[in-house]
């Protein structure tokens, strides 16, 4: 089968409707998961918990948790292969998220905050396919809409499953489907193991070059300065926060809602080539170097710094941040402080690894190319995501559909 989307014209279109997993699916498909005391972990038999795949549907655990249990309880709830398991209570980003069960030596049971999805084979309904659409942007939109708070979490429920719109096509082609997904998500998975496998690299290449090249050692404070710089004309009105992932943020992309104080004149101004950083959560990485804004306010509570370019590179001292070392002293510094929280002074008096400046320039420019080239794959993997997501949509209406290996569309 050649894996080709083919635009139907509005007569050939599929006149299937969606209507609701419910309706396909008796209620003897949907089972919740079991609830075991802590007491009884340890030893047993294996239990999937909600940790144990990812958003994507991935399973990422390879040694489970174990429980003990009774016979009873490892029949009634255990999973096997091709079955599909929901989060059924989590966060809001997590909760809906779902999983096709592969292929497993033992037969894990599932946790209670989960439902399982055991689907005949003589249903009408493939179960690769259902996961395609449990696990479909729209999907996931529907179960954040639905699900009912609580504190820190969310959760649907039963009905709020077999409530999912799906869209009936014939068995066969239910199946090419979800095997033409099946490709967008190999590619995407080949990307990021090589992402991975380049972020490795660098991790190694930094820690050769900068902790483990054996060179003198200067504090932070010999080159780098604190800067105090406040809003108080008004004039500048970006507000910036620092994320421990994503480096300086605008508020509006970490929160749903404003958190700036609506007078921004004692906010402390940061400008480009800079670096800020939270006190409190230095710690967990939030300190970063502004790049993608000329300048920007930050909250009175931030530490915001200069480099004397004369004595250090800026790219050397940034990527020398991103080192296992770095992130070591840094929590040293923290340690002691009723709220782990780290000075400028304290951060000024951790030593780093410190050559002349032409060769933390040669280091930097190499270390520059590896995290360009993880870029580059970085931005090709959401690319494919993207093209995944628009595909899943044409493909589980009928918008578009796949080619038989003869041409023909299916």
């Amino acid at each position: 089968m050649t894996i080709l989307a083919h635009s139907m014209p509005p007569e050939n279109k599929r006149d299937g409707a969606a209507i609701k997993l419910g309706d396909i699916l008796g209620d003897e498909c949907f089972q919740n998961g079991l609830y075991k005391h802590s007491d009884s972990y340890g030893t047993g038999t294996p239990i999937l918990r909600i940790n144990d795949f990812d958003n994507s549907g991935c399973l990422v655990t390879k040694n489970f948790s174990r429980v003990a249990l009774s016979a009873y309880e490892c029949q009634q709830f255990s999973i096997r292969e091709r079955d599909i398991i929901v989060n059924r209570v989590n966060s809001l980003t997590h909760v809906g998220k779902s999983m096709l069960v592969p292929p497993m030596k033992e037969h894990p049971v599932f946790e209670s905050n989960m439902m399982r999805i055991r689907i005949g084979s003589g249903s009408p309904l493939a179960p690769e396919y259902v996961a395609a659409v449990l696990q479909s942007e729209n999907t996931r939109r529907y179960f954040r809409k639905v699900a009912k708070p609580a504190v820190a979490q969310a959760s649907i429920n039963q009905e709020d499953v077999r409530s999912v719109a799906i869209v009936l096509h014939p068995k066969h082609v239910q199946k090419r489907i979800a095997a033409a997904l099946a490709v967008w998500d190999a590619s995407i998975e080949k990307a990021e193991r090589l992402i991975a496998a380049k972020e490795l690299h660098y991790t190694h290449e930094l820690s050769r070059l900068i902790s483990r090249n054996h060179q003198p050692r200067r504090h932070v404070g010999s080159f780098a300065h604190e800067i105090s710089e406040r809003n108080h004309g008004g004039n500048e009105a970006r507000v910036l926060s620092v994320t421990n992932s994503r480096g300086f943020v605008l508020p509006k992309d970490q929160f749903e809602r404003r958190v700036a104080s609506a007078d921004l004149s004692n906010y402390k101004i940061v400008r480009r080539g800079q670096y800020a950083y939270n006190p409190s959560r230095i710690n967990v990485g939030s300190i970063a170097r502004l790049d993608g804004w000329d300048e920007g306010v930050l909250s009175p509570m931030y530490v915001v710094f200069g480099l004397n370019t004369a004595k250090v590179d800026s790219d050397y001292f940034l990527h020398w941040l991103d080192s296992h070392e770095a992130r070591e002293r840094i929590k040293k510094s923290a340690q002691g402080s009723v709220r782990e929280t780290v000075s400028f002074s304290e951060l000024a008096g951790i030593a780093i690894p410190l050559s002349d400046i032409n060769k933390q320039a040669t280091i930097a420019r190499y270390l520059n190319t590896l995290r360009e080239e993880i870029a580059v794959l970085g931005a090709y993997a959401e690319k494919l995501k993207t093209q995944k997501r628009g595909l899943v949509q044409k493909l589980l209406t009928g918008q578009w559909r796949v080619r038989t290996s003869s041409g023909v569309p299916a």
